[in-house]
C-alpha cells in the first residue's frame, strides 16, 4: 500500500508540472473568453447601466494581462476568471436596464 500513495504523490506532482507547462494556453483561453464577454457588456451599454460590474471586470482583466505578461499564469487565470463572472453580471444587468426602459 505504501508503494501505491509514493505512486499517487508521484502522479500528483507530474499533473501539476503538466499544467504549469501549459498555463499560457489555460490563460490565453479564459482572457479571451472574459475579453468577449466584456466587449459585449460594453455594447450593451454596462458602462452606464452596471458601472461596479463592468469596470470591476475591465481592471481584473487588465492585471490579468499584467500578471501574464510577468509569466504568472496562475494568478492570470484566477484574475480572468473574476474578469469574465463580473462582465457576465453586467451583461446581465445591461441587458434587464433595456428590457426596463421599454415600458
Amino acid at each position: 500500500m505504501r508503494t501505491c500513495g509514493i505512486g499517487m504523490a508521484t502522479l500528483a506532482g507530474g499533473a501539476l508540472l503538466a499544467l504549469g507547462g501549459c498555463g499560457n494556453t489555460l490563460y490565453a483561453f479564459q482572457a479571451s473568453s472574459a475579453s468577449s464577454k466584456l466587449e459585449e457588456a460594453q455594447e450593451l451599454g454596462a458602462e452606464k447601466h452596471a458601472p461596479y460590474e463592468y469596470y470591476y471586470a475591465k481592471l481584473h482583466l487588465e492585471k490579468a494581462m499584467t500578471e501574464a505578461a510577468e509569466a504568472d499564469y496562475g494568478d492570470a487565470i484566477d484574475l480572468a476568471e473574476v474578469s469574465e463572472e463580473y462582465a457576465d453580471k453586467a451583461i446581465r444587468l445591461a441587458r434587464e436596464a433595456h428590457s426596463g426602459e421599454g415600458r
